[in-house]
C-alpha cells in the first residue's frame, strides 16, 4: 500500500467513527504513527485528502455495481445483490460524515452530486429498463423519475433531522426504503422471484 493509500485509508477510519469536523490532521497523523509533515507532502490541507477520498470510495461503488451487474442473472438478483451490497456500505457510513460533507466540504460533496446523477441514477435507469423488457418490473412506470426518486431516497435516509441517529440505525432505514421501493415497481413475475431471493438470503 503506498503513503497516500495508507492516509487515505487513515482518514477514512476516523472520519467514520468521528465525522470529518471533529478530526484534526494531527489525528490522522498520530492515528497512522506518521508525522504531520509527511502527510501535507501529499495533501495541502484536510479538505484535499476528503476529495480525494470521496473520489476513491465513489469509484470503489462504481466497480462494485458494475462486477454486481455483471455476475447476476436477471434484473431480481442484481436487485438483492445491490442490498447486500449497500448493506455492508450503509452499516459503516456515520451520518455525522455526509453531514459534515455537505456543510465544511462542499467541492467533495460537489464530486458526490455528480456521482449521483451521472452513474447512479444512469445505472438505475438501465437496470428498470432491463427489468422492464425482461417482464420483472411494471412497464406503467417512469423508469426516469423512479430512478431519481430511489437516489433521493437514499439521501433522505442520512438525513439527521427526519431520523436521528439515536433513534434510528442507518441501515434499517435504508433497508426499509429499498424493500417498499423493489415491492412497489415488480410485476407479479417479479414479485414471487423477489420473494424466492429473499428467502434464499434471509436463510
Amino acid at each position: 500500500m503506498s503513503q497516500i493509500e495508507r492516509i487515505i485509508q487513515g482518514g477514512e477510519e476516523l472520519f467514520l467513527t468521528a465525522g470529518i469536523k471533529s478530526v484534526t490532521m494531527d489525528d490522522i497523523a498520530k492515528h497512522l504513527g506518521m508525522s504531520k509533515k509527511t502527510i501535507y507532502q501529499f495533501f495541502k490541507d484536510k479538505n484535499e485528502l476528503v476529495i480525494a477520498l470521496v473520489k476513491k470510495k465513489l469509484q470503489d461503488d462504481e466497480d462494485q455495481m458494475c462486477a454486481i451487474i455483471s455476475q447476476s442473472g436477471n434484473v431480481i438478483e442484481e436487485m438483492i445483490n445491490m442490498m447486500k451490497c449497500s448493506e455492508e456500505i450503509f452499516s459503516r457510513i456515520n451520518p455525522i460524515v455526509v453531514h459534515d460533507m455537505q456543510k465544511y466540504h462542499p467541492d467533495a460533496w460537489k464530486h458526490f452530486q455528480n456521482f449521483k446523477a451521472d452513474v447512479l441514477i444512469h445505472t438505475l435507469e438501465e437496470l428498470l429498463t432491463k427489468g422492464i423488457k425482461q417482464g420483472y418490473i411494471r412497464p406503467d412506470i417512469d423508469v426516469k423519475i423512479l430512478a431519481r426518486m430511489r437516489v433521493s431516497q437514499v439521501e433522505l435516509g442520512f438525513n439527521a433531522s427526519v431520523f436521528p441517529v439515536a433513534e434510528f440505525s442507518a441501515w434499517k432505514v435504508q433497508y426499509q426504503f429499498l424493500e417498499h421501493f423493489n415491492y412497489g415497481i415488480c410485476t407479479l413475475k417479479g414479485y414471487k422471484l423477489l420473494n424466492q431471493y429473499k428467502n434464499i438470503h434471509d436463510e
